[in-house]
């Protein structure tokens, strides 16, 4: 059973080692050092953002982590989004990270992923979608949104993550469950 809790600032020496390691690294190139931990992560730790980084927990411990925000208070990547597929104004989007290496190739990313949609159902009730941008080459990254019951919807060119990738990008997609 997966839980969850907001990131606080008291969580960021963790993410700190999870960005760290080398099967983070590849796909989310960003600084370590406490200073741009403090200054990425901050202001959604602080409740200044409008975006969510939620840390995933397995019994009680944490292995992952969540960003969520509503397409639409990012106007900018809404657009950059936009230009491969239509965005509705409700759309949600996430990215999502599996920090602790032991955790990693058992299936929690997928678990993880349907969790937190399932999550955004309940939590964001106007919420018409989950629309997430994986680099093409991420391929155990869009498995998992796969088999989470994602489907691909478009592929497109987008500004990578990571210098090392090139622009391509699949754009993965699920829509609210209509009510019975």
């Amino acid at each position: 059973m997966i839980t969850w809790r907001r990131l606080t600032e008291e969580d960021f020496p963790l993410l700190r080692s999870w960005l760290a390691q080398p099967h983070v690294a590849r796909w989310w190139h960003h600084e370590t050092s406490p200073e741009a931990v403090v200054r990425d992560f901050g202001p959604a730790a602080r409740g200044e953002e409008p975006s969510e980084d939620l840390l995933a927990l397995l019994d009680g411990r944490p292995f992952g982590l969540v960003q969520r925000s509503r397409l639409a208070d990012y106007p900018d990547y809404q657009a950059e989004l936009a230009a491969i597929v239509p965005v509705p104004d409700e759309a949600v989007t996430i990215d999502y990270l599996i920090g602790d290496p032991g955790q990693v190739g058992k299936g929690l990313g997928t678990l993880m992923i349907r969790s937190i949609v399932e999550r955004t159902w309940v939590e964001l009730p106007d919420a018409s979608c989950v629309l997430v941008p994986v680099a093409a080459g991420n391929l155990a990254s869009w498995n998992a949104l796969r088999k989470a019951g994602l489907r691909r919807v478009a592929a497109g060119e987008l500004e990578p993550d990571h210098p090392e990738d090139d622009r391509d990008h699949y754009l993965y997609r699920i829509d609210r469950p209509t009510p019975p």
